[in-house]
Order: C-alpha cells, then sequence, then structure tokens
C-alpha cells in the first residue's frame, strides 16, 4: 500500500493498476436454476473472515449473483475465500473447473474494476467509512455490515456519499428482516401498548484503550493495511482475527456491537429512524442505575436492566413499555403484556412497517435492481449507530451529553463535540 498521498476520489479512480482478467461466464444451461450472465448481479466481497465468509457462502448459493472478487489484507482468508468461490462454481458448472474470482489484498484494486456491479463490505468497522464512500464513488452498490461507523461524522459522510453517487446501500441490520422485530415494531407504532413510556435496551458495554503488548506480524498479513486509517500500533494476536472490538481504536464494544441491532429496533419502534435522542446521561450509581437517553417525546430509553427487567431467560433484547402494556423481544423471545395485544391482527389503518422477503442480502439484492431504498438504508444505520456512539461518549466522559438530532452536534460542551469524528492516520482521509 502507497503512503504517498491521501486516497482522493482523483488518485483512487486513476492510480490504481489495471483490473484483472474478467470472469468467465457461462450459460443458463450450464449454471442449472440461475439467472444468465447478463442478468446476473456482479459483486466483490471485501473482508472474507468471520462475518465475511458467511456472507460470502450465503452470495454463492443465490443464483441471480455471481462474486468475481475477494479482498482481505490476511492471505490465509483471501486464498481460502477464492478457493470456496472457485469450488462452488465449478461445482455448479458440471465441469469440476473454474478459475474466474480474483483476489486482492488492497480494496482499491478491486473498487477499480468497472465490471463489478456492487461490493459486500464485512471489515472491522474502522474501515466501514473509507471503503463504503469510495466504493460509492467508483459506482459500487453497498452492503455494510453493522456498525455502520466508527464515529458519527463517518456516518454522515457515508449517508452523503451515497446520496451523492445515487448508490444502493443496505446497512446488516438483520433484525429488520424479522417477523418478530418487526411485528413489535408495529404493535408499538400502532399504540397497541398506549404511550410509550421507556424503553430498555439490553446490549454490551462500551470499548476502551489498547495497551496491548508487541508480538511478531503473522506471516501473510498485511498488518499496515489492518491497521490502515486507526493509529499506528504493534500487531497483538487479540486484535487480528477477531477481538479488536474491545479496543477503541477499531470498534466501540458491545455497545455499537448488539447495540446496533438492539437500538435499531428501538429506533425502529420508536419512529426515530431520521432522529434520534436530545440527551444521553450516564449512570450515576444514585437515582440513575443505567445510561439514559431521553427524547424530546418523553420517552426515556435505559442500556441494561438484566433479568430483573427482561423476561427472557439471557436477560437481553428490547422492553417497550407503555401506558397500556409491554412488548418484549429479542431473537428467541417475544411476549406482550397483555397477551391479547399480539393476538388481535393488525389492521388497515395500523402502521405496517417495511416487509422484507427473505433475509435483508435478499432485499439488497432485489433493490439493486429496482433502485428503491432498502429496509436498512444508509440514514437508518447511521442513525441508530449515532445512538450507539453517543452513549459511548457518555460512558467515556462520565457525564451527560446534550446531543441536537437535527444538525447532529453536541450543544455545550466543545471537548464532547470533538468526539464526533476523529483524525485519521496519514495518508487515509474521507475527502
Amino acid at each position: 500500500m502507497s503512503k504517498e498521498a491521501p486516497i482522493t476520489r482523483r488518485r483512487f479512480l486513476k492510480g490504481v493498476a489495471a483490473a484483472a482478467a474478467a470472469p468467465c461466464l457461462v450459460g443458463r444451461a450450464a449454471w442449472g436454476q440461475v439467472a444468465p450472465p447478463s442478468d446476473r448481479i456482479t459483486v466483490g466481497c471485501i473482508g472474507v473472515g468471520g462475518m465475511g465468509s458467511g456472507h460470502l457462502g450465503g452470495l454463492l448459493a443465490r443464483g441471480q449473483v455471481q462474486v468475481v472478487a475477494v479482498c482481505d489484507v490476511d492471505t490465509e482468508r483471501r486464498e481460502a475465500a477464492r478457493n470456496a468461490v472457485d469450488q462452488r462454481y465449478a461445482s455448479d458448472r458440471g465441469s469440476g473447473t473454474y478459475r474466474g474470482c480474483a483476489a486482492y489484498n488492497d480494496f482499491r484494486e478491486l473498487l477499480a474494476r468497472d465490471d463489478i456491479d456492487a461490493v459486500l463490505i464485512a471489515t472491522p468497522d474502522h474501515w466501514h467509512a473509507l471503503i463504503a464512500i469510495a466504493a460509492a464513488a467508483a459506482g459500487k452498490d453497498i452492503y455494510c455490515e453493522k456498525p455502520l461507523s466508527l464515529t458519527i461524522a463517518e456516518g454522515r459522510a457515508m449517508v452523503n456519499a451515497v446520496r451523492r453517487y445515487g448508490r444502493v446501500f443496505q446497512t446488516g441490520s438483520q433484525q429488520r428482516s424479522d417477523g418478530n422485530f418487526r411485528l413489535a415494531c408495529e404493535l408499538v407504532r400502532s399504540g397497541r401498548i398506549g404511550k410509550v413510556q421507556t424503553v430498555h435496551v439490553a446490549v454490551g458495554g462500551p470499548s476502551g484503550e489498547c495497551h496491548l503488548p508487541a508480538e511478531p506480524v503473522p506471516p501473510g498479513l498485511d498488518w499496515d493495511l489492518w491497521l490502515g486509517p486507526a493509529p499506528w500500533r504493534p500487531f497483538n494476536r487479540l486484535l487480528h482475527p477477531a477481538n479488536w472490538r474491545a479496543y477503541r481504536d477499531y470498534s466501540g464494544g458491545g455497545m455499537t456491537d448488539w447495540g446496533a441491532h438492539h437500538f435499531d429496533i428501538a429506533q425502529w419502534g420508536l419512529g426515530m429512524d431520521e432522529s434520534g435522542p436530545g440527551e444521553v446521561l450516564p449512570p450515576d450509581g444514585k437515582e440513575r442505575p443505567l445510561l439514559t437517553y431521553r427524547y424530546a417525546n418523553g420517552v426515556r430509553m435505559y442500556h441494561g436492566g438484566g433479568p430483573e427487567v427482561f423476561a427472557n431467560r439471557e436477560g437481553n433484547g428490547i422492553l417497550f413499555t407503555g401506558t397500556e402494556g409491554k412488548v418484549e423481544v429479542n431473537r428467541s423471545f417475544f411476549r406482550t403484556w397483555p397477551e391479547a395485544i399480539a393476538r388481535e391482527p393488525l389492521g388497515p389503518d395500523d402502521v405496517h412497517l417495511y416487509r422484507t422477503r427473505g433475509h435483508n442480502v435478499d432485499d439488497w439484492l432485489e433493490c439493486i435492481r429496482t433502485r428503491r431504498r432498502p429496509v436498512c438504508d444508509v440514514e437508518i444505520g447511521h442513525r441508530s449507530v449515532t445512538v450507539c456512539h453517543l452513549g459511548n461518549l457518555a460512558y467515556w466522559l462520565n457525564r451527560p451529553i446534550r446531543w441536537d438530532p437535527k444538525r447532529e452536534q453536541v450543544v455545550g460542551d466543545p471537548e464532547a463535540n470533538r468526539w464526533v469524528d476523529r483524525p485519521m492516520r496519514a495518508p487515509w482521509c474521507l475527502t
């Protein structure tokens, strides 16, 4: 990776080496019940470990998609992904051979290919904004894993780029494609529990500073490119491949990991997809045992609660409480109090939310063809993770945060407002 100049659009589009040869495409008969080559959406996958490998497997099973390239800074993961693509398509062809998937260390080389329609981004969080903005500028539609961004300002920059270049962007918040989560929000927004008073959201806590000791960089890992815009520090095996979420330079911890799912559902249920809270107060150990969000409409949202609040055995999820009832939901639990709230079907005058056909990857692919906005558009992903970022900010600074959701600025606290964005390590920058 060059360090001679920032990743400007001009340098990105003009300075990247020529793309690898395009993959061999075959006809309908050879591929079975799949779309012909001219109708397939060509996809490049950036970040193919963990969630990335799972998404890759899902894309390979979808006949309307052809994966033509993979990218990862870890050679072992990159080659495993390329082999998985080639082996799957070889099996589908029936001839036993296929060598059409290119593999890249640097995402810019993948994005420079004009034969790629869309990209799926599943890198660590601190890379999301840079790659997504570059992808939008390169004319690619985008699926980006949650949490959307490392900072609030990055999220807004992603929204602006997607709108500027007219791209379809799906945030990987799969719970919006789950019937129980959708029904919970429909019941709340249709007034079935009366006026909403409180919401409890139980997820993990904030990330912290990294003080891990230096260890040798494993063979085949481009550690400098893994760090990218994050401050330089030596390699440690707790950062790669799996535990980077615990550290502030790369993620917001459990608050942004599971929070990007559960706070997203809370925002959906409150009808706040384009707004957010006005104040965040850290716990004080006295009158305020839990981190508390205050919305302009009077709703109070709490981070946490545990078994003493939640009925499900895991003690997590989302609990909406209103003047006339409650709705609790997580991935394995759905219940209302009274039970009759859930038994009565929604009527034509009730709120009916966006219903996807299958997983939100399928919704993304359909929206690429129709050009409509998907169930968890970039603005929604940005607003949901902003709630998480604000919670982390209140924890880190241990003081109340007043927030203007329209201007997206902290009110009356210049020090806190500086945390809305963070500097990137040179030469990386968003513009």
